[in-house]
């Protein structure tokens, strides 16, 4: 399941990877974000929750590059990931080399209490 929210006044973008991922799943998820960037203001923040995260298919890589291109032309700054399990992470430090060409900050935290001291919320 993926699921995209966001908070206008604290200007953040939420990303929700749960169970298990499909590529269909992150291309109707890529739509939804579209949408709810296309009212954000430029300069927000994005936090990345694979907390509960069982399982991403490898397939899933273009459609999450492309969505951090999309982020990016909306100019992201602040990129938080909440990645507790090591092995869960799918790659997203590599795929940010070439999606973020305008070089947004990258944390990864184990935790959401982290995050959200990152975040400040």
């Amino acid at each position: 399941m993926f699921l995209a929210t966001t908070n206008k006044a604290r200007r953040l973008l939420v990303l929700d990877y749960i169970q298990n991922v499909s590529v269909d799943e992150l291309k109707r998820g890529y739509q939804e974000v579209e949408i709810l960037l296309a009212e954000f203001p430029g300069g927000f923040r994005m936090l990345a929750d694979l907390s509960r995260l069982e399982f991403m298919d490898v397939a899933c890589a273009d459609i999450v590059g492309k969505t951090m291109e999309l982020m990016d032309r909306h100019g992201v700054e602040l990129v938080v990931r909440v990645i507790p399990d090591p092995a869960k992470d799918i790659g997203l430090n590599i795929i940010s080399i070439f999606h973020y060409p305008n070089q947004p900050r990258i944390v990864t935290c184990q935790t959401m209490a982290e995050a959200g001291s990152v975040l400040a919320l």
